[in-house]
């Protein structure tokens, strides 16, 4: 698949999350996609999407930066959203969230084989009051 059609599904399926549509974006993921290593499937990311969204109702990914190039797709995005829901057993707090974080996706066959994330759950647990916030 060309490199612009890679681009082009992972704006897809950012634009279905930010409209709550999870089959949409995870139409894209493959059986076997892992996430940081770890198997995810299509039914793991279902799940980690459904919580997302559950937690964080109207929550939106802007994307900061898109970069393609042959199998693999990095998307700079921000996260930002209100705790309007249980978040790994965290009761609603009804605060703001602000999460930048990176993704990384190779691509097989128009589908998402592998995820490499990486954001900041530390200052996510600050900004929800779980934790303290530095001095």
């Amino acid at each position: 698949m060309a490199t612009h059609d890679n681009r082009a599904i992972v704006t897809s399926f950012i634009e279905a999350y930010n409209r709550g549509d999870v089959e949409g974006n995870i139409q894209y993921t493959a059986p076997e996609c892992t996430l940081n290593g770890q198997p995810l499937g299509r039914e793991g990311d279902r799940q980690r999407l459904s919580v997302m969204l559950a937690a964080f109702p109207g929550g939106r990914y802007s994307m900061e930066d898109i970069i393609a190039e042959g199998d693999r797709v990095v998307l700079r995005w921000i996260f930002s959203g209100i705790h309007e829901g249980d978040l790994m057993g965290i009761p609603p707090t009804r605060k703001q969230v602000v999460m930048p974080g990176i993704s990384i996706y190779r691509f097989s066959d128009g589908m998402v084989t592998d995820i490499w994330e990486y954001y900041d759950r530390y200052s996510v647990l600050q900004q929800l009051g779980v934790i303290p916030a530095p001095a």
